[in-house]
């Protein structure tokens, strides 16, 4: 019996390790949760219900409700020359399994993958592992996180099949430009490559006006075919305990071989969670719920922005444009901390619960000195973690080993 040659996935460990017990949560990722209530609430059609309490509780549409599907499809059509259908949509329970399956789809021994870097570890991991090498088109950590073409275009080879992005960026909290994107489809378009294009925190663009030239827009909304996205309900909308995502392609092939691979792990999501999925995507729901978090965005970020400023020697970062996390480098005499120390020492002494970027984001070797921080959480907590980690930078920060 062989076992898995996947490596242990980083960030997700070190969630399931601490984020139940510890006291301020500000490693979490997602806007601020809510309850069924609360949604409800978020709705302009008073009459309106988020499920029906009779269905019988079948396995359901195998691809997602025509309604959910037809919601996300106004949603993604809505800036688009070229409308989507609900038959170019799948739901998943989650953008993990969305994403997993779309690999399992595309991705094989022999082909050659380039992935944003930066990123969620399981956007280069599982490619891997499936027998892809992977290149990281690394994103300039002195440019503000930006991407170079330049780069993608030296890292393209003959057998180069897809490359991947995630906009908004996690963990930097950076955008990915109109013009970047043009410039990567462009370079699709000319060696015949997939985009994929991870859009979890789309559209929470809370700190860059949609009227700016700099604008993202989904991948989904451009001409060029052979492309998918996947996102979910988890971190813009506030829903991540009903474990809905989604792939999107304008390609019949993508989408089918994406469905084919799905097969394998998710006959259907829950009845009850696509319906509640249906309701906060309507149109007398989304928007409220989206300005509630775009809103929870800006305040928080203030406040964060506040503490880096009250902490100049100690904090350096690129102030996030989009998303609900920042990456902060800390430092001591001009060097970088020990990241995992800090973070561990913080859970300890004070509750304060961060997530370390090396470990969790640089494998170890890279981003030493980071912590990645989910500030769209309830203000009070984020307000009162912060106030702990002032304590902590007083008492206790002197004593945090530097980077080796």
């Amino acid at each position: 019996m062989t076992l898995s040659t996947l490596k242990p996935f980083a960030i997700e460990q070190w969630m399931d390790t601490y984020e139940q017990t510890a006291k301020y949560n500000i490693a979490e990722t997602c806007a601020a949760s809510i309850s069924l209530e609360e949604l409800q609430a978020f709705s302009d059609d008073g009459s309106g219900t988020i499920w029906n309490a009779s269905m019988k509780l079948t396995y359901g549409s195998i691809r997602g409700s025509q309604e959910l599907r037809s919601n996300l499809a106004s949603l993604y059509s809505a800036k688009s020359s070229s409308p989507i259908s609900a038959d170019d949509i799948l739901i998943t329970p989650g953008a993990i399994a969305a994403n997993l399956s779309a690999f399992y789809g595309l991705v094989g021994k022999g082909d050659h993958v380039i992935c944003h870097y930066p990123t969620y570890q399981q956007l280069y991991e599982v490619p891997a592992t499936l027998g892809a090498d992977v290149d990281f088109w690394r994103a300039r950590e002195d440019g503000q996180w930006q991407l170079e073409i330049a780069d993608l275009e030296a890292l393209i080879r003959p057998n180069t099949k897809m490359i991947i992005i995630n906009n908004p960026n996690n963990p930097t909290g950076a955008i990915i430009p109109k013009s970047t994107i043009h410039s990567i489809v462009e370079l699709a378009e000319a060696h015949d490559l997939i985009i994929f294009s991870d859009e979890v925190y789309r559209p929470l663009f809370h700190s860059i006006s949609p009227m700016s030239p700099d604008f993202p827009p989904s991948v989904l909304s451009l001409p060029y075919t052979k492309s998918l996205v996947t996102g979910s309900l988890s971190k813009a909308y506030s829903l991540a305990g009903i474990r809905v995502g989604w792939i999107a392609s304008r390609s019949p092939a993508i989408t089918a071989a994406c469905a084919d691979a799905r097969q394998y792990t998710c006959i259907s999501v829950s009845q009850i969670d696509d319906q509640i999925a249906a309701f906060a995507l309507s149109p007398a729901c989304v928007h409220n719920l989206l300005a509630r978090n775009l809103k929870l965005a800006k305040t928080n970020l203030e406040i964060l922005e506040a503490f880096v400023k009250q902490h100049p020697k100690a904090c350096q970062w690129t102030k996030p444009v989009a998303a609900t996390t920042a990456f902060i480098k800390f430092l001591r005499n001009g060097e970088s901390v020990d990241d995992f120390e800090l973070c561990r020492a913080l859970l300890e002494k004070t509750g304060v619960m961060f997530s370390p970027g090396s470990s969790c984001f640089g494998d170890g070797k890279d981003f030493k000195g980071y912590v990645r921080v989910g500030y769209v959480c309830q203000t009070k907590d984020l307000i009162e973690g912060l106030e702990q980690l002032s304590i902590f930078m007083e008492r206790d920060y002197g004593n945090i080993a530097l980077a080796k």
